[in-house]
């Protein structure tokens, strides 16, 4: 319970959410809220300002960890690889290195088809996720090498099995797992463990998507075997935690699928 304490995690994508219900709506909030518990320093980053200070006065307040907020909005036309490289800047300065990197943010027009994507969907999902993960590993690589850390980035079963209306989110996540996949290879001999996980968990953005495009919804989101969608905290951030520690080192390269009730699936 105490591997992380005065460790420090960076988590993009990590704003705090909410369901329709009051309960916690993000993903990366539910990592968050896992390492919090380990007693980790948190950096979170993301583009809504409110969502970053909620998310850390809660955490604050609740497990006595620190954490530190950077706005940050990788996209098109933006000089990403330097904003990237000023988050990893404040993390080093705040607390002194870096021992994981979660690549969590991702933005997309899902529900909208290939015939009616424009150029600036595509941009959209691109950016937000495949070149905010390149940014962010290229940017961590010295002192996750220092630290022998982990890269822990997020896929999604829409492009591994190929969803309707979810062609750019679909593309940029399957560039996220080949890019995975290589960099296993490459930091490997580094001893940076490095792995990427598809989760299938309740949020506000999977609420939102229910509503405004209910058909595609129907097409693409499937009540897992278990009979409820993954707790984002329970279910996605302790494995997170999981594949951060010493334990799981040896599972560097692979893809995780995580549904709701279920534990690692390689």
């Amino acid at each position: 319970m105490d591997f992380f304490t005065g460790k420090t995690v960076i988590i993009t994508g990590a704003g705090r959410a909410v369901l329709s219900d009051g309960r916690c709506g993000s993903i990366g909030y539910g990592i968050a809220t896992a390492y919090a518990k380990e007693g980790a320093n948190i950096v979170i980053t993301g583009r809504n300002v409110k969502k970053l200070e909620d998310a850390k006065a809660e955490l604050e307040s609740k497990y006595g960890i620190n954490v530190l907020t950077v706005q940050a909005d990788i996209k098109a036309g933006a000089d990403n690889l330097a904003l990237a490289e000023s988050v990893v800047k404040q993390a080093v300065e705040s607390f002194g290195g870096i021992q994981v990197l979660i690549n969590n943010a991702q933005a997309s027009a899902s529900g909208v088809t290939i015939a009616n994507h424009t150029i600036d969907d595509f941009n959209l999902a691109m950016y937000s996720g495949l070149y905010s993960t390149f940014c962010y590993m290229k940017a961590c690589y010295p002192y996750l090498k220092a630290s022998k850390g982990s890269v822990i980035n997020f896929a999604s079963g829409a492009g591994l099995f190929g969803n309707y209306g979810q062609c750019s989110y679909a593309a940029a996540k399957e560039g996220i797992r080949g890019l995975t996949r290589v960099a296993a290879t490459e930091w490997g001999p580094d001893g940076i463990n490095v792995n990427v996980v598809c989760p299938l968990a309740w949020t506000a953005q999977l609420e939102q998507f229910e509503k405004a495009y209910p058909q595609a919804f129907k097409e693409n989101v499937k009540m897992p075997p278990m009979g409820h969608y993954g707790d984002s905290e329970l279910e996605i951030g302790r494995v997170c935690v999981q594949l951060a520690s010493p334990d799981f080192k040896y599972m560097s390269g692979e893809t995780i699928t995580l549904e709701g009730g279920m534990g690692l699936r390689p």
